[in-house]
């Protein structure tokens, strides 16, 4: 369960062998140190894909140890201690190759001389380091997603195919492969130059937000949201902002997750069934998160330079700001969308704009709007919009009277998701045509 703060704990790798979660604590603590430790190993060995999996042996033997033997002191240097020691039997073993013989004669010679064992966990955190390192660029975007979840978020093989809708060892073989890319590409744990440092920290901030969308509408499954991916991509993003809070960008990136998850709890009604914003219980909505995404973005609005983020987090403060659906002030928000499509010329955006001109000016602006979208970019042909383009499409013909054309959309668009519950109420909006 998430807290207030947008957290919850880690999970299968932190388990004990009986079955029973842990101390909720001891969880927590677990998934905050696991990046620090792996981007310890990662910089004394070089060797991100031994490292990844000593970390997950390190976090198991402290989920068996720690409950009876009590927290350690140093949790930190513990963790990292157990997993320097696998580090060095696992290339102790691998003696196949002359170069892997070389690295594990270097590594047991660091754990026979004192000067060369490790010491004290650094304080520093080098949770932006490995955010940088699973967002390279000889990655694909999936890749990135998938090592980003398991090294960074900690979530097991079997957690990240679940929320991708594929099987366990296919995401495996993904994750492996992922490893296998890095080191032929050379990486280190190292921060790229300036110019690279841009354009990963942008890959970085898509992989969140994509986490974050994927967690907030399922693509497939019984349930319309993943609050574990949610709430992960939420923790994470926080992690970023703390390593670098100056940056506007990402603040509108951590103010926009927190004022949409603030209204998850209204989504769906008693009977699991999707409530569309309009229709939203708004004293449901968390006024905590409203509060703290309100700050983070009235923080950075005033700045020069506006980014994709900061407008979508604005756009999301607007709808927070307003007690009523009849009180949000849909002008203002078709202006801002108009500034994100200029900004950033996407289909979601593109079709996020029809739906705040139909609301600030009414369905004949919104239907002409759509027909000259699809005319210059085909909208209801492009694979990531084409559901929602149809229930678009489906709603504006309903408000203007052409009941058979809306129900047909809405059940075409019902056919194109993999959600239930969306497709539910999809099916259901179809029936109420008459």
């Amino acid at each position: 369960m998430i807290d207030q703060a947008g957290r919850h704990p880690a999970r299968a790798d932190c388990r004990q062998d009986n079955g029973n979660s842990l101390n909720p604590e001891i969880e927590h603590l677990l998934r905050v140190e696991a990046p620090q430790v792996l981007g310890a190993l990662v910089r004394r060995f070089g060797r991100f894909d031994v490292a990844e999996d000593a970390v997950q042996e390190a976090l198991l033997a402290a989920s068996r140890a720690w409950p009876a033997e009590g927290v350690p002191d140093n949790p930190r240097s513990w963790l990292i201690r157990i997993g320097y020691r696998r580090m060095v039997d696992v290339l102790r073993a691998d003696q196949a190759r002359r170069r892997r013989e070389q690295e594990a004669g270097i590594a047991e010679l660091a754990l026979q001389e004192p000067a060369r064992r490790p010491g004290p966990a650094r304080e520093t955190d080098d949770s932006l380091a490995l955010l940088l390192l699973c967002c390279h660029p000889a990655l694909s975007a999936t890749s990135q997603v998938a090592l980003t979840l398991r090294a960074v978020g900690g979530l097991t093989t079997a957690e990240i195919a679940h929320a991708y809708g594929t099987a366990e060892n296919t995401m495996g073989t993904r994750i492996s492969r992922a490893k296998q890319q890095l080191a032929r590409a050379g990486a280190r744990f190292t921060p790229p130059a300036d110019l690279g440092r841009d354009g990963r920290m942008a890959a970085v901030m898509q992989v969140l937000y994509l986490i974050f969308n994927e967690g907030y509408t399922a693509s497939a499954g019984d349930r319309l949201a993943r609050v574990d991916l949610t709430g992960e991509a939420i923790r994470l993003t926080r992690m970023l902002h703390a390593s670098v809070p100056a940056d506007a960008e990402v603040t509108g990136l951590l103010a926009l997750m927190l004022l949409t998850e603030a209204r998850r709890p209204a989504r769906t009604g008693g009977h699991d069934e999707l409530v569309p914003l309009d229709e939203q219980d708004r004293t449901r909505w968390d006024a905590d998160l409203i509060g703290e995404g309100t700050e983070l973005i009235d923080g950075v609005w005033t700045r020069r330079e506006v980014g994709p983020y900061q407008l979508q987090a604005a756009i999301a403060a607007v709808h927070a700001a307003a007690a009523s659906p009849e009180r949000t002030d849909w002008p203002q928000i078709a202006a801002l969308y108009l500034w994100l499509e200029r900004l950033n010329p996407t289909a979601p955006v593109r079709l996020s704009r029809v739906v705040a001109v139909t609301k600030a000016y009414g369905p004949a602006r919104g239907l002409a709007l759509l027909d000259d979208l699809n005319r210059r970019f085909r909208l209801d042909q492009d694979p990531l919009v084409r559901r929602r383009e149809h229930a678009v499409r489906a709603h504006l013909l309903s408000m203007t009277g052409d009941a058979p054309g809306a129900a047909r959309l809405y059940r075409e668009a019902a056919s194109l998701t993999g959600n239930r519950i969306e497709q539910r109420y999809l099916l259901d909006q179809a029936d109420h045509q008459g």
